[in-house]
């Protein structure tokens, strides 16, 4: 299946991406043989495969929380640049 119904100019115009005279002449080549491989992939027979979203099973791997000991309050305001009465000073960004 070739893709003369298929216009990679048009495609290019859609996603705004200009192409040379070379360019579109290369891509519409590779799209009519990328068009050729969806066909002969169409002929499988893949009744017996279950549908899937992944090849390989997924699944979260989770670590176990566990809590661990943080910065003492003088160390925080340590690294702050500025702090009054036990917090950290920032400049003020809405008015």
């Amino acid at each position: 299946m070739s893709s003369p119904n298929l216009d990679v100019r048009d495609v290019a115009r859609l996603a705004r991406i200009e192409l040379t005279e070379e360019e579109a002449t290369t891509f519409q080549s590779q799209l009519g043989r990328v068009l050729e491989y969806v066909e002969q992939l169409k002929t499988l027979d893949v009744s017996n495969v279950e549908p899937t979203a992944h090849a390989n099973p997924v699944f979260n791997v989770l670590r176990e929380d566990v809590s661990h000991p943080g910065l003492t309050r003088e160390a925080a305001l340590a690294n702050a640049p500025h702090s009054a009465n036990n917090l950290v000073v920032v400049t003020k960004v809405i008015e």
